[in-house]
């Protein structure tokens, strides 16, 4: 029995699209606050109501408000908020014809584990949203469900309206990559921007060489 054709591809955001570098945002947040950039990222991630954030359960202003209290410091909330998004590199991980040349053969996908904050800053920074309808982006805080959650795999499929077994999931977890191919989907754990052009190429979804094909395409010439 013949695998069923490739229809959608889903791409995770963060380290996959865009570049994070949540010490750069911690900094940020240290010139206010009495603590290191160490000491506040520790407390963040250990805090009890991070999932909520991550998930939509917190608004950006009580987020603001609860990390303060917590912390200490006099941050207004713009002034967090610029902080706060300074974890997102606005130079792009991906070639700007990825999405061009994807979408030529296949619907487009976003799923990621994020929050309102950089919701807001990464579809008013990246180029390559313009390529994934609004309908398609598939977010944590939005759905109330994070990877590796079966809830919101079927809601990125739902929204790209396409089978599990139609779609191809990429991230650089392994985890969510794994939990991705337990729901009946195609996996491709995110390495570099030349190991994913190659396996979207050998999937026949992206221009180029495939295995037994003559010819050589490099997908990052410009």
């Amino acid at each position: 029995m013949s695998a069923a054709p490739i229809r959608a591809v889903i791409f995770d955001i963060g380290r996959v699209l865009v570049r994070v570098d949540v010490e750069q945002a911690m900094r940020g947040l240290a010139e206010r606050i009495p603590l290191s950039p160490a000491e506040i990222w520790s407390a963040i991630e250990k805090d009890p109501h991070w999932q909520d954030w991550q998930e939509g359960r917190i608004r950006p202003h009580d987020w603001h408000l609860h990390l303060s209290k917590r912390l200490g410091g006099n941050l207004t909330f713009e002034q967090f908020r610029c902080a706060w998004n300074r974890a997102l590199d606005p130079k792009p991980l991906q070639p700007d014809t990825l999405f061009p040349q994807l979408k030529k053969k296949v619907r487009l996908g976003l799923l990621s584990n994020t929050d309102p904050m950089h919701v807001a800053y990464l579809e008013q920074t990246y180029s390559f949203f313009q390529h994934v309808p609004a309908g398609s982006r598939t977010y944590s805080c939005a759905v109330g469900a994070s990877k590796p959650n079966p809830i919101i795999f079927r809601h990125a499929l739902k929204a790209v309206r396409a089978k599990a077994a139609e779609t191809v999931f990429i991230d650089d977890i392994e985890a969510y990559v794994v939990a991705a191919r337990q729901l009946g989907m195609s996996g491709i754990h995110y390495h570099s921007p030349e190991q994913l052009a190659a396996e979207l190429r050998a999937l026949g979804v992206l221009p180029g060489t495939r295995p037994g094909e003559e010819g050589r395409e490099n997908f990052t010439d410009t």
